[in-house]
This record gives structure tokens, sequence and C-alpha cells, in this order.
């Protein structure tokens, strides 16, 4: 066993690599959850570190006894309290009237339910749309979850999508007042009605190669598809979205990635930052298209 003083803001993987590891054995005790940071056991490389901190690594094979893996899910980050998992594109944060089974939420009940004290639960926070992928944040105790619930419109929260075409200006806010229709298609009313909710997107143009852009979004409010719809009325839908008017279904999903997560742990306070690489689909696609 090693302990590792941190005495200035930082992360595992610059603490790590500081202190003689390599880059692989870093990924290989993040694996085996072989490092521990008071009661909590980072699961990824960006996990913060804050001065006063104390960074105990274990062996690879007293690590991972707490908190095994779940197979077939990529777990980012759990204490404790919350787990943060990196949810594929094409599953459903929480059962729908015709799927029960293929949800994050079915799958992570039961890979807790098989560890050996079989008592750990999950609980919803929030929700990402079934063809998205990236950050998506449970609750492991009643407590914790009510707690994110309320402070979660203060998280900081990011997007990454590959859209059709260039939206122009590259950066911008797009407003409007968003409703759903009764099946379930949501749009922005125009009408001067007064039936939509205010929603408000923030968008960055950080890459363009041919047909396709990629874009930053900032989600200020947290509507149903508003991302997603922003996009399309401003005439560049997220590639693969044919719900709200995609010609092109390039990499064979959603373009829609949850990349970048912040917000205060809901015992401790402290704060806590999570970000995602893009997806090898959306790298590949990118730089097919920007050589033809």
């Amino acid at each position: 066993m090693k302990k590792i003083q941190i005495h200035q803001a930082t992360t595992v993987l610059a603490a790590l690599l500081a202190n003689g590891y390599s880059r692989t054995k870093v990924k290989q005790l993040l694996k085996y959850r072989a490092l521990r940071v008071g009661e909590q056991l980072p699961a990824h490389p960006e996990h913060p570190l804050a001065a006063g901190d104390v960074l105990v690594v274990t062996s690879e094979k007293e690590g991972g006894v707490r908190y095994p893996p779940c197979p077939g899910i990529t777990i980012v980050y759990e204490d404790k309290e919350i787990l943060v998992v990196d949810k594929p594109p094409g599953l459903l944060t929480i059962a729908s009237a015709s799927e029960k089974t293929k949800t994050m939420f079915y799958k992570l009940t039961a890979c807790l339910g098989e560890r050996p004290d079989g008592k750990e639960r999950v609980f919803i926070v929030h929700r990402l749309d079934q063809g998205a992928s990236g950050l998506l944040v449970f609750a492991k105790t009643e407590q914790a979850k009510h707690a994110l619930q309320q402070s979660w419109p203060q998280a900081q929260k990011r997007f990454r999508a590959i859209v059709e075409g260039t939206p122009c200006p590259p950066s911008g806010t797009i407003k409007s007042l968003l409703c759903e229709s009764k099946i379930h298609r949501v749009y922005s009313d125009k009408t001067g009605s007064g039936a939509g909710k205010p929603a408000e997107t923030r968008y960055q143009v950080i890459h363009t190669a041919g047909d396709y852009a990629l874009v930053e979004l900032i989600p200020v409010t947290a509507r149903k598809n508003q991302l997603r719809v922003h996009l399309a009325e401003q005439g560049h839908p997220v590639a693969g979205d044919k719900k709200y008017g995609a010609k092109t279904d390039p990499i064979k999903r959603l373009a829609l990635q949850a990349s970048f997560l912040s917000f205060a742990h809901p015992i401790s306070g402290a704060p806590m930052e999570f970000s995602l690489e893009l997806p090898a689909k959306f790298k590949t696609l990118l730089k097919e298209t920007q050589v033809q």
C-alpha cells in the first residue's frame, strides 16, 4: 500500500504520473478499483483531487473487492452514495410502457443485486435519450437521490453532437417554447399560445468535416429532446436522428453524447467532474468526411 499526499488541485492521472506510475499501470489500478480517496474509489483518470486529499494505492488484488465491475457496463465512478456510468446508445435509462428490461436501471439493479452483500440499490437522478450515449448518474441511497435531484438544476452539463451541415453563425444561443404532441414529438410553439415551456441551448461549432460538423452543446434548461429539436429547427439535425428530420445515418446511431458533467457530491459537497472522450465512431466519421 502506498499513500500519496495531495498538495494542490489535480487529478488521479496527473498525481499518479507524477509519482512514477505509467499510464498502463494507472488503467490497471482504475480497472481493479485499487485506488481510494477517503471513502471514494475513483474509477476515472480525471477524478478530481483537492489539496489535503490522500490518494491510497493498494494492490490490484486488494482492489475491486468492495465495488466489483458490472459486466457489459462501463462504470466511470462509484462510491457509497453515487454511481456514474457511460450509457451506450440504444439503451433506455428507465423502463417504458413497452420495454421493461433493456434499460440501464434494470442492468445496474441486477448487477448490484449479485454483489456479495446483495443490498445495494440504484435510484434515478436524471435521464438520457435512448439513442444518446454518455454520462449518466445514479444515486445509491435515498438521501443521495433527494440531494442530487434538488441540486441537479445547478449541475453543469455539456453534450457533443455531429450534425448535418454547419450551423451559422458558428456559435450562439437558441431559445424557444417547447411543446409535446400527442404522438410524443417535441416541437417549438410558434403560435404564441403560451402552451410551451421555455427552453434554451447554447452551441459552439468545434470542428467541420465535409457535410458534417461537430458541435458542443450546453443545455441551459432540461426539456425532453431539447437539443435535438433546437438543432433540427435550425436546419442542422443530429446525424441519425430520423425522428427530427435527419437525412443521413452515417454511424448507425444517434450522434449525440453526454460528454461532461460537473456537480456537487450529494453528501460531502465535494466538487465532482467527469468527462468522456469522443466516441470512436464519431472520430472515424469526422476523419473520413474530412478527406473526401
